[in-house]
């Protein structure tokens, strides 16, 4: 089981239990890729119940480290100032839909210089890095509660990133669902444009036919173009392997790595 970035949980996830999903807000005007043919935002019911390890921990830390994107609604829709939030001006990477943040933690310990913004609907997800993160002291991880696209259109300003990461969306595989997948050919203009040029996007998915729709609709942005086998880029594209990734090895499914750069 997949699930589509910033709305469903990863498949290395743990289910959750308790409250019902968060549902997003109607999303507002945006500039650049037509709404209308942005994907349609979708949750697949979880139910998200914290240990009292993890609920008290997000009490303690979330205030400082995490913002659910409804806390938005009453300040406006300007970007995010996140020199403000991480306290010094780096390199901002945001990974869409990271789960538990297994890849995300591992990531951000691997590039102490970069900053990143980690994007999750399912609050249990959020609450196993926030743990992972006040365990072992990572100081460049903040975590968004939302919507992926919303994230995006709402709070990431444009030419802001150095890197967007997409792994393991859910493929949506019933061609009735192909437009509930997150990566289409508008929100890759939406991404190329929060990129800075030089920036990287780096998705994955264990899904041929949707490895194939996202390489279409990658190569079909002109703003940008395939990385370089071998070449140098700004963030690293070593990814941890994650429990779910070695038993769909095990198998027999293929793992596809999808890299574009916005051209400097």
């Amino acid at each position: 089981m997949h699930a589509q970035p910033g709305v469903g949980i990863r498949p290395d996830t743990p289910v959750d239990a308790g409250a019902p999903a968060m549902r997003s807000a109607p999303d507002p005007p945006m500039a650049g890729p037509d709404q209308r043919h942005l994907p349609a935002t979708s949750f697949r019911s979880r139910r998200s119940a914290l240990s009292g390890a993890q609920r008290d921990t997000w009490e303690r830390r979330w205030p400082e480290l995490g913002l659910s994107l409804g806390d938005r609604d009453s300040v406006g829709g300007e970007p995010l100032d996140t020199r403000g939030w991480f306290g010094r001006a780096a390199p901002l990477v945001l990974e869409v839909g990271c789960g538990s943040g297994s890849s995300t933690l591992a990531m951000a310990k691997q590039e102490p210089g970069i900053d990143v913004i980690a994007v999750e609907v399912y609050r249990r997800g959020l609450a196993q890095l926030l743990c992972a993160v006040d365990r072992d002291r990572v100081a460049n991880i903040r975590m968004i509660r939302g919507n992926g696209i919303e994230v995006l259109q709402r709070l990431i300003a444009p030419g802001s990133l150095i890197g967007v990461r997409v792994f393991f969306p859910d493929p949506w595989p019933k061609a009735r669902h192909h437009k509930r997948r997150f990566l289409q050919p508008a929100t890759m203009g939406m991404i190329a444009d929060r990129l800075l040029p030089g920036g990287v996007l780096h998705a994955a998915t264990d899904h041929p036919g949707y490895a194939g729709h996202i390489a279409e609709a990658g190569d079909g942005e002109p703003r940008l173009r395939r990385a370089d086998p071998g070449a140098p880029l700004p963030i690293s594209v070593a990814r941890p392997t994650t429990k779910y990734e070695t038993k769909a090895h095990e198998a027999g499914s293929t793992v596809t790595e999808l890299i574009w750069v916005r051209p400097e």
